[in-house]
């Protein structure tokens, strides 16, 4: 007993008393989280800076003499199954059965859709006989069809066949460059020159039917809208053939530079040189024209649309969709969510009400998002949508304008979905303000408002500001409500064009979130998708982070400024 006693004096308390293990036990919890959070942002980025590299081609000699040719993509241990087993040699069968029963496969990405059905081939280590990385193998990236692994066999320019020799590469990037501009030009006339002339052709046939809702086909006035609208669609169509023949002069003459290509099992594949998008010796880069390649196809995915159903191509679209829906969702939440917490703060009487309207809003913030996508689609673009368009647009009905899914209805029903945590945050930033300023304000002849104006608010903004940086970073990584109200597959066309009003918030739009789901889940081949996937999301979490760190920088400035002393 004199030694227990003893000890418990030396050492004041028992671990449990002085929370030793829950001490260890908080801090194990919160280095687990951050490491799984490490784990997560090393995966996604390794995945995504890797994806654009180069690799080499590699052309695979089978025991059966058959030729794959394609980029190694990963290697894998399998186990054998029993069919596979029974057809190996000897040699081969003992092999893996002192492996116990285990292979090992790379999956190569051989392309040529269009001649294989198919994009990605498994091959067994035991069936393999050589692997070869000849010098002449080229990497084509397509247009369509998605990469094409093989050699030039002969160049066609014009009516001249030059066979495939030593210098027809440099040719051959020559012609493309022309072909590029070709392509260019090309769909310049049809999306810009063209699409133009057709806006203003329905331009005017929208006129006309809203001259005909409101005055009746047979009024003077009818009569007057429709000999202005028929004298300037007649010229409007004569401009329109004017620059489609334009266009299908360029194509005749696109159609005569093509290139002759042969892959590994000598099938023959002819391409026009326009439908191109880049190509190159896999097996003879430089570390410098790798590094080219590289960077070539980060600006490719950056600047340009979507190929090849989302699998290929540039995402800005998708960034553009992203960045306008969440600074809209940003605009459209503060000033509610700020008022809403104000009211509830400052003026409304405490007590049961307020009390059920705190727990009502706390709530709100567990309702499933996709929820919040129904209500969209139903008040939103069905209600609030299709009277605008019957008030505004009738002449366009039934075809809807405001009333379906778009980037406003999307921002909206986001900024419903994140105003809970936007009231939250400002309210416990309003209580952290200490009642002394608020006093000795009043006491120095202020009224409330001006109290509230002048120093509530700015004491409190950099915690509003952290819930706005809260609301937006969920807002932007929200996908389920989207797919009800607005996003889509595929939307070139921005919000923001040089057409009035300039910017169009009834347009679908494409969202970051959505390209990782359609091209991870809803593409023909998910091995192709797999590298879009991962760079996407690096993109997205690179795009939040931007903008959080605008809206943090934002908010460090104002504690600066109003960080003062209490009364």
């Amino acid at each position: 007993m004199k030694t227990r006693e003893g000890k418990k004096k030396a050492t004041g308390a028992d671990l449990s008393a002085r929370g030793e293990p829950f001490l260890w036990g908080m801090g194990g919890a919160l280095a687990l989280g951050l490491a799984m959070i490490l784990g997560f942002l090393v995966l996604v980025v390794w995945n995504g800076i890797s994806t654009f590299y180069p690799k080499p081609v590699e052309v695979v000699h089978l025991k059966d003499g058959t030729l794959v040719a394609g980029e190694p993509t990963r290697s894998e241990r399998y186990r054998v199954p029993k069919h596979e087993l029974e057809g190996m040699d000897k040699e081969s069968r003992a092999a893996v059965m002192e492996d116990g029963g285990y292979g090992h496969r790379t999956l190569y990405r051989t392309g040529n859709f269009d001649l294989y059905n198919e994009d990605f081939v498994w091959v067994s280590s035991h069936n393999i006989r050589e692997v070869q990385r000849p010098a002449p193998m080229l990497f084509i990236e397509r247009v369509e069809w998605g990469p094409f692994i093989g050699t030039v066999k002969a160049l066609v320019l014009r009516d001249k066949t030059i066979e495939a020799k030593d210098k027809v590469l440099d040719m051959l990037h020559t012609e493309h460059r022309k072909a590029v501009e070709r392509r260019k030009r090309i769909r310049h006339l049809e999306r810009n020159e063209i699409g133009v002339v057709n806006r203003g052709i329905e331009k005017e046939r929208l006129a006309l039917r809203r001259a005909a809702l409101k005055h009746g086909k047979g009024s003077e006035e009818y009569d007057r809208v429709k000999a202005r609208s028929e004298a300037r669609v007649l010229s409007l169509e004569n401009q329109y053939g004017l620059l489609k023949r334009e266009a299908e002069d360029i194509k005749n003459e696109d159609r005569q530079f093509k290139v002759i290509l042969q892959d590994v099992r000598s099938t023959k594949k002819e391409l026009l040189l326009s439908h191109i998008v880049r190509f190159y010796p896999a097996n003879e880069l430089t570390a410098l024209q790798k590094l080219g390649i590289y960077f070539s196809r980060w600006l490719e995915f950056l600047t340009h649309e979507p190929r090849e159903a989302n699998t290929e191509g540039g995402v800005m679209p998708a960034i553009f969709g992203t960045f306008v829906m969440t600074v809209l969702l940003a605009l459209a939440v503060a000033p509610f969510g700020v008022m809403a917490a104000l009211y509830l703060r400052e003026y409304a009487k405490q007590g049961r009400l307020v009390s059920l309207v705190r727990i009502s809003v706390n709530n709100l913030a567990g309702v499933p998002s996709i929820v919040y996508g129904v209500f969209g689609l139903g008040f939103f673009a069905y209600i609030i949508g299709g009277s605008i368009d019957q008030m505004f647009f009738p002449e366009r009905l039934p075809s809807p304008t405001f009333g379906s899914g778009g980037v406003l209805w999307a921002s909206l029903t986001l900024a419903l979905l994140t105003v809970p945590v936007v009231i939250v945050s400002t309210e416990e930033a309003l209580a952290a303000v200490p009642q002394s300023m608020r006093e000795g304000s009043l006491a120095c002849g202020a009224s409330k408002w001006q109290t509230i104006r002048n120093i509530v608010l700015p004491k409190a903004m950099p915690g509003i500001m952290t819930g706005l940086i809260l609301a937006m970073a969920r807002g932007a990584g929200e996908v389920a409500p989207l797919m009800l109200v607005g996003v889509v597959k595929l939307a070139p066309e921005l919000p923001i064009d040089r057409f009035f009003p300039f910017i169009h918030l009834e347009r679908s739009f494409m969202h970051l979130g959505f390209h990782i789901f359609d091209v991870g889940f809803q593409s023909r081949n998910s091995e192709a998708g797999k590298p879009m996937v991962f760079v996407t999301t690096l993109l997205l979490i690179g795009l939040v982070a931007a903008m959080n760190a605008t809206a943090i920088y934002i908010r460090n400035r104002l504690k600066r400024k109003y960080y003062v002393g209490h009364f």
